[in-house]
């Protein structure tokens, strides 16, 4: 069983602004926060990344690092999202996504010790059922899953989903250098690493700008490295993981791919992930069809790992709310690297 979600409020700590309206106004501009970080390429260049520029939390001298940095986004995203509405934060389930385990980097140890920090900077009561989710960036989309649950269940009115991740470790932009998978001044195909914090409310009942009309979870077996598994598999990308997320979102919406007006994707430069967009979108159109915008919030914030779908979800939400979005429904979209795609349908308003 599942009930309706409806989003109700978004925040967001971001490399072009520590609040969802200063991001999504910048996103918006085709801004970014791209600049050179304290870490150096193979080459002796700086290599670029988007830090968020987290001030200092007195008496510390410097901006939180590690965990603790993390943390701190995760809480300011949550904080503005509680905020808007009043009285939620004791009414609620916290659904936190973070990456995946064993990512090479991860910026963080034990998960449930994160949680029971942000929980305590945000001063959420302690008997707050809370979930954690890592997947990376797909996470977002396995806890709207969650979320329709938890509310069919009972027991809360909302469900918290925040998501918080880093790319700007010293081991993990190592590990990706040696992939060939950053983008540098010898290297075209690959992603700038970025952070950030995003959080979104969700409920059963309300008047939020967008609904979630549909969900899709897949799996890629053209996997980014499936060259390299066990099994010595090299098999071609045909997208046919992301379509059957595409399909699985739209039909439980009730909609047909040529009549969502745009989408929101996670890609972030990689071709691989390109690829796999185009291939799944081509699979799903039969006849001819009008442009239909593909938003990149990486084009402005570079790869935020397991925040990219609350982070989209907001950007949805923003749009709807003040009117620039180019229609509905929205399709978002997200995918790792071990093959797992998510879909999601957003609709306008209410929906039953």
């Amino acid at each position: 069983m599942s009930a309706a979600l409806h989003i109700l409020a978004a925040g967001m700590v971001t490399a072009v602004g520590l609040d969802a309206p200063s991001s999504c106004a910048a996103m918006r501009a085709g801004l970014d926060g791209f600049c050179e970080t304290e870490f150096v390429g193979p080459d002796g260049a700086w290599l670029v990344g988007a830090p968020v520029p987290l001030p200092p939390a007195p008496p510390a001298p410097r901006p939180p690092a590690g965990a603790e940095r993390l943390a701190r986004m995760a809480a300011g995203a949550i904080a503005e999202v509680l905020a808007a509405v009043p009285g939620a934060e004791g009414r609620s389930a916290l659904i936190l996504c973070l990456p995946e385990d064993g990512r090479p980097g991860r910026p963080l140890g034990d998960a449930a010790h994160l949680a029971e920090e942000i929980g305590r900077i945000v001063e959420l009561p302690p008997r707050t059922r809370t979930r954690i989710v890592a997947h990376g960036r797909p996470s977002g989309l396995v806890a709207l899953g969650q979320a329709r649950r938890l509310l069919a269940e009972g027991g809360i009115d909302y469900a918290l989903i925040a998501g918080v991740d880093s790319y700007l470790t010293g081991p993990a932009l190592a590990h990706y250098l040696a992939d060939e998978r950053l983008l540098t001044q010898e290297n075209s195909n690959g992603f700038i690493p970025g952070e950030a914090a995003a959080a979104v409310l969700v409920g059963a009942g309300g008047q939020g700008a967008l609904a979630l009309a549909g969900l899709g979870l897949a799996r890629e077996a053209a996997y980014l490295y499936n060259r390299q598994a066990e099994d010595g598999l090299d098999l071609p990308l045909r997208g046919e993981g992301m379509a059957a997320a595409y399909r699985q979102a739209l039909d439980e919406a009730g909609q047909g791919f040529d009549g969502v007006d745009f989408r929101i994707s996670d890609v972030s430069g990689e071709q691989y992930f390109f690829r796999q967009t185009a291939l799944a979108s081509t699979r799903l159109l039969r006849d001819r069809h009008e442009m239909q915008d593909l938003w990149l919030p990486a084009e402005s914030l570079g790869n935020v790992g397991a925040a990219a779908v609350p982070l989209m979800i907001g950007a949805a939400l923003a749009a709807a709310a003040k009117g620039y979005a180019p229609g509905a429904p929205v399709l978002i979209e997200a995918s790792g690297d071990d093959g797992a795609c998510g879909a999601a349908v957003l609709v306008q308003g209410a929906r039953p």
